[in-house]
């Protein structure tokens, strides 16, 4: 299984209103995405300072499921770019 991993800080001008369009789309993913076998994503709890403002987590059962999920391209275009500061993501196998 490959497991995807991403992290998103927002801009400063980021709207609350565009972070939940976020949430919301990004929610959709696993309606749009049929090799995706989990999915959980969410604002940061606010626990610790420093962290990124928002991540998602899905695990596809192989490489192939995970490279074949061109339709988070949309979303990332329209609702993620426009708002993200900076991004982290990781790919492992679990």
């Amino acid at each position: 299984m490959i497991r995807h991993v991403v992290m998103f800080r927002w801009t400063q001008d980021a709207t609350e209103e565009q972070k939940k369009q976020v949430a919301a789309e990004v929610a959709r993913l696993p309606s749009l995405v049929p090799s995706l076998r989990a999915f959980a994503s969410g604002a940061d709890a606010g626990v610790n300072q420093g962290n990124f403002d928002f991540a998602a987590a899905a695990d596809f059962d192989d490489v192939d499921g995970y490279l074949a999920y061109p339709e988070h391209r949309a979303i990332v275009e329209k609702f993620i770019r426009p708002i993200a500061a900076q991004r982290a993501a990781v790919q492992y196998e679990c």
